[in-house]
């Protein structure tokens, strides 16, 4: 087969998409499907992520003449039998050739208010279209396999759950020293979490519930919050969690270290104490497995799809009561027992999860498309 795959987002995605699209590419570099021709489809243009108006009006403008018009043309140059597009948009003339697209979850849906009404009228002008169009739309989990068809309607038979894996992190000694962004952190044990900071990410509940922990005794732990600030208007909560640090006078117990390159990250888990994952809404949670992937016991929110990834490796608790995230997190601190099967069924459940599985499914659904 000749198998065209879009690797614009490359240029903006940042977090599980951006994994997702990497990995992907990276098992078919591979030499695993050498028999294959892989064209990897990029533009020559920069892609603006700023905030200013009439600059992402015209990225976006921008980005649908790249999907609907240069990447078909590159594919049908190409001859590819196969083109495959990780970031929910696809186009709706396909000339020669078969579509499989990407739905990471059903936030389009499910959040409007936390996206730009121009994006939102592209999404239903041109990407529900042709993803109804698609062959095939791959979904991460079976939680979003529902999601998605519940808003799209678009076939079950159509949309195939393909789990995805861990990021693959650089080899690197994580018996050293913390990173400066988290030397406030060493020598002490923390709890962490690892995520672009949304609203639906909870953080604040989070906050709230370690500052209970706190208040009970358990003041030889702080919290590290990973990550970054959207960037969108009505869902960015790096504010809110700024804001709410300061109010509860906890600035020197949270570490807000922003964003971290993946050597950096592996530190970060490397030297965690547990892993805490209070999210109300998931399309798949990679962070739960690059957890399991250091060795800590996770704790996650016991809806959408954390259950179904984490399985019976992870410790549930309610994420609207941050009473119970606090009594969760002390269960784990004074139950070693707990700790450490907690940790045993995270290299249990981990085997379950890889890159090579995932990239063998997918290239099974080329197939099926194809024929």
């Amino acid at each position: 087969m000749i198998i065209g795959i879009d690797i614009r987002d490359l240029k903006l995605a940042e977090t599980g998409q951006r994994t997702t699209l990497e990995e992907t590419c990276r098992q078919f570099k591979s030499g695993a499907y050498s028999n294959h021709t892989f064209h990897f489809f990029d533009t020559s243009l920069p892609v603006y992520s700023g905030r200013n108006k009439a600059l992402l009006l015209l990225s976006h403008l921008q980005m649908q003449f790249w999907k609907q018009v240069t990447l078909p043309f590159k594919a049908w140059r190409k001859k590819c039998d196969i083109l495959f597009c990780n970031d929910y948009f696809t186009p709706l003339v396909t000339p020669g050739f078969k579509t499989v697209q990407v739905f990471h979850d059903a936030f389009f849906f499910e959040y409007p208010q936390h996206y730009n009404r121009i994006w939102l009228v592209m999404f239903k002008l041109l990407a529900l279209p042709a993803a109804r169009r698609c062959k095939y739309v791959v979904v991460p989990t079976n939680y979003a396999r529902e999601r998605v068809h519940h808003f799209t309607r678009i076939p079950k038979e159509k949309l195939v759950t393909i789990f995805e894996g861990p990021k693959t992190f650089p080899v690197t000694d994580t018996a050293t020293a913390l990173p400066a962004q988290l030397q406030g952190a060493q020598n002490c044990r923390y709890i962490l979490h690892v995520g672009v900071m949304e609203k639906r990410k909870n953080l604040p509940a989070l906050i709230k519930a370690y500052k209970m922990l706190l208040n009970e005794g358990y003041t030889g732990y702080k919290l590290v919050l990973v990550g970054k600030g959207s960037g969108k208007t009505h869902s960015d909560s790096a504010g809110e969690v700024a804001e709410l640090i300061k109010i509860l006078q906890l600035e020197q117990h949270v570490l807000v270290p922003g964003y971290l390159t993946n050597e950096e990250l592996a530190h970060a888990y490397a030297h965690a104490d547990m892993y805490v994952f209070p999210s109300v809404n998931e399309g798949f949670g990679i962070p739960v497995l690059e957890a399991f992937r250091f060795n800590l016991p996770v704790l996650v929110a016991n809806n959408t799809c954390l259950p179904e990834v984490g399985g019976d490796a992870v410790l549930t608790f309610n994420p609207f009561d941050e009473k119970d995230i606090c009594n969760k997190i002390k269960l784990v601190i004074d139950t070693p027992a707990l700790k450490e099967q907690l940790q045993l069924k995270g290299k249990e459940r981990l085997a379950l999860f890889s890159w090579e599985k995932a990239a063998a499914e997918l290239f099974e659904v080329f197939k099926m498309a194809v024929a």
